[in-house]
């Protein structure tokens, strides 16, 4: 049974993670399956021929031509006679980029492939449950998963909390000003920061308001601090401003009850007492373990259609220094998984 079990969890393993564009995309197939291919949001992708395969290597760039193109897609394996949601295994994610560069060709650059992924926290008020968007902001949800997996999020706090807005934690130091050692640039995107929204702190541009972005020096700033937002209304002012990376999709009361903890400095956003990330634990999907099924079959609620708040939002890591105006003689890392924490 264990060896069974273990030969599931394995049904689908890329060969490796990074493809070159003129190579083909082989996966190693554990047994007899169907393959199934997606878009981010659900939606079926045609296959170039039969997409029964049997165990062995496959070039899956040539069942699926989608495969060519730039973005985010999911593989899954699914036995005879069973439906797409009652799939084998772990699903791979494929992120097929393109060089956004002016003047660069046409068509993908690089094709990246990985397990996909959702995170278990436990704090010292509750659990919470995360999924990641990996079509709009991969290079953000990497960084996170790859600390967490080191334990670089074990026993953190989340250092600020501010009322009917935001809870912020993911710092080395505790005080705001804390690090990984690397910077992540800035994927500002379409999500909504709504409640339990996922999103990178990173230094304020004092010359930013919710009608001119900050500029490149404040918006790469991004590291190891994020925030989870509280109330939709007062957090609307974010969006495209701030980098949703992803989203507590189970857990809100433990997020709602964190953001109800005491405040003892108003400034900074102290809370009264210690609000700790006990762990926070990467786990892999499973047919019975699917925290991104709701959001795979396109059933996302509508954003809130609420005014923005006058409240200010700098507030998010304003106590850090600002950047030099000088070029930075450590650029920021484009490959956070090969930075150490």
């Amino acid at each position: 049974m264990l060896s069974t079990l273990m030969l599931l969890a394995t049904l689908l393993e890329p060969t490796r993670a990074w493809y070159p564009p003129n190579k083909p995309i082989e996966v190693r197939v554990a047994s007899p399956v169907r393959l199934v291919l997606t878009d981010f949001a659900g939606k079926l992708q045609e296959t170039k021929g039969s997409d029964q395969v049997a165990a062995g290597v496959v070039d899956v760039k040539a069942l699926f031509p989608a495969l060519n193109s730039p973005g985010t897609y999911v593989l899954y394996g699914v036995a005879p006679g069973k439906s797409l949601v009652e799939f084998e295994g772990t699903p791979l994610v494929f992120e097929v980029f393109q060089d956004k560069r002016r003047g660069a060709p046409p068509g993908p650059m690089i094709v990246r492939v990985e397990t996909l992924a959702y995170i278990d926290m436990t704090t010292n008020k509750g659990d919470m449950q995360m999924i990641f968007y990996y079509d709009v902001a991969p290079n953000t949800a990497r960084s996170f998963l790859t600390l967490a997996q080191g334990g670089y999020f074990d026993g953190l706090t989340f250092h600020r909390i501010v009322p009917d807005f935001v809870i912020q934690g993911g710092d080395p130091r505790g005080d705001g000003t804390g690090s990984p050692g690397y910077f992540i640039d800035a994927e500002f995107n379409d999500r909504p920061h709504e409640e339990g929204a996922l999103s990178m702190a990173r230094t304020g541009d004092p010359n930013e308001s919710p009608g001119v972005p900050p500029r490149g020096d404040f918006a790469n700033t991004a590291g190891s601090q994020f925030f989870i937002c509280l109330n939709y209304k007062n957090t609307q002012q974010l969006d495209r401003r701030y980098t949703v990376f992803g989203k507590v999709v189970k857990g809100l009361e433990t997020l709602r009850a964190i953001g109800s903890v005491p405040v003892a400095d108003a400034r900074t956003g102290r809370p009264a007492e210690p609000v700790v990330m006990q762990t926070v634990a990467v786990k892999k999907v499973d047919k019975d373990h699917n925290p991104y099924r709701s959001m795979l079959l396109a059933d996302q609620p509508a954003p809130s259609t609420q005014p923005a708040s006058t409240e200010p939002w700098a507030i998010l890591l304003a106590d850090q220094p600002a950047p030099s105006t000088q070029p930075s003689t450590q650029p920021a890392s484009t490959e956070p998984a090969s930075t150490q924490p």
